[in-house]
């Protein structure tokens, strides 16, 4: 029938160019005024905290992180002390939540797709306990879970005397895990720059015959070889720093605190059983005539999965997995709840101690949007390279 078009006005001509200015003003007005009135908002806000902040006696401003800090953290991947500033406290607390944020992301995402694969087995025992893991995560808490497995590795694990142990390499006790390291400095960092390394060469030299798929695999293969290579290597040339129990306590080695493996194991798990449905509904979502054509073609199982399905699943795997992995780095600030050191309980202790609870929580804020902002970045960009590449 009859479009808009019909019956508008011919660009270009007088009356044309006088309705583009009107509606230009008054669009140009609102948004003029829409500005004012939020920036008056903001003004009126900023004055209310002001006064109220004077009236109290409390001095605004990020000043007071020159100020000692006055407490220790059990959990630091920089040299802290209770005599360094409080600025170089929230930076040992952001480096603990990128810590246990990083490594449940690699630990969930490898335990969700194999889960998700899990639920679409044949086998009727794989099927359910792929089906089990699902929905008793799922369905549960993140909070209670936390609590629960807190429970058990406080609880339920032995003491130091009587821990449970691999010669004198491994220890598990109710203080944590400790395990052996290089005495070499920086033989940590060195192991993952060889790994990285080696895992970058892998994936490029795979990809030249294999799908992108196979190649970031063997690439992540490559990686946990290369980096247990050089680890033993930079061990049996500089000695190794073995764990050693006392009486009441173990020192030497290693250490991955209770805390910090209740919120590993917890976070892992819950987000695992999410990436397992998302990863489960990629694949089915993928046509049945698929597999039928692989089939046809004598493909095996594992060639099917990673030439045709996992291509085709992963345009819809991507945009619901970067919003977990932004949940799971939000879910971390749980570790309030375990005694984890992380940015929010270090800002917690920082806010009791300071009274800059508005400047405290504005430093919070600013980190979790940034990361999360960062990590939307790059999945967006990983979803667009996959849009774009071929079906």
């Amino acid at each position: 029938m009859f479009s808009r078009e019909s019956f508008s006005i011919v660009p270009g001509d007088d009356a044309w160019i006088l309705r583009e200015k009107i509606r230009r003003r008054r669009e140009f007005t609102l948004q003029a005024a829409l500005i004012l009135l939020l920036v008056a908002f903001i003004a009126v806000l900023a004055s209310n905290v002001e006064a109220n902040l004077a009236a109290k006696n409390i001095k605004s401003g990020f000043h007071f992180l020159m100020n000692r800090a006055g407490f220790e953290i059990s959990d630091q991947l920089i040299p802290y002390s209770s005599n360094d500033p409080l600025w170089k406290a929230f930076a040992t607390g952001i480096l603990n939540t990128l810590k246990v944020s990083a490594c449940t992301v690699v630990s969930a995402t490898v335990l969700g797709v194999v889960v998700g694969l899990m639920r679409l087995s044949r086998n009727a025992v794989v099927r359910f306990l792929g089906i089990a893991h699902v929905e008793a995560y799922r369905n549960v808490p993140l909070l209670v879970l936390l609590l629960a497995l807190y429970l058990v590795v406080t609880e339920l694990l032995p003491g130091v005397r009587a821990a449970f142990h691999l010669g004198d390499w491994v220890y598990l006790s109710k203080t944590g895990l400790l395990f052996a390291v290089p005495e070499m400095q920086w033989a940590g960092s060195i192991a993952a720059l060889a790994g990285l390394a080696g895992a970058f060469c892998t994936a490029r030299i795979v990809r030249r015959r294999e799908t992108s798929l196979v190649a970031n695999c063997s690439g992540l293969i490559a990686f946990a070889l290369v980096f247990a290579f050089v680890w033993v290597i930079l061990g049996v040339l500089g000695g190794w720093n073995h764990p050693v129990a006392t009486r009441f306590s173990m020192s030497g080695g290693a250490q991955l605190t209770p805390e910090f493996l209740t919120l590993w194991l917890g976070l892992t798990l819950y987000t695992s059983a999410m990436i397992a449905e998302i990863v489960r509904a990629g694949v089915v979502s993928v046509r049945p005539t698929q597999w039928d054509a692989a089939s046809a073609l004598g493909l095996r199982t594992r060639e099917t999965v990673s030439y045709i399905i996992f291509p085709q699943a992963m345009r819809l795997i991507v945009p619901p997995l970067s919003s977990q992995y932004m949940t799971l780095t939000k879910n971390s600030s749980l570790a309030v709840m375990v005694g984890y050191p992380d940015l929010v309980n270090v800002g917690t202790t920082v806010m009791n101690i300071t009274g800059q609870a508005l400047e405290v929580i504005c430093l919070i804020m600013g980190v979790y949007l940034t990361v999360n902002i960062l990590i939307s970045v790059f999945m967006n960009q990983l979803n667009a390279r996959i849009m774009r590449a071929p079906q």
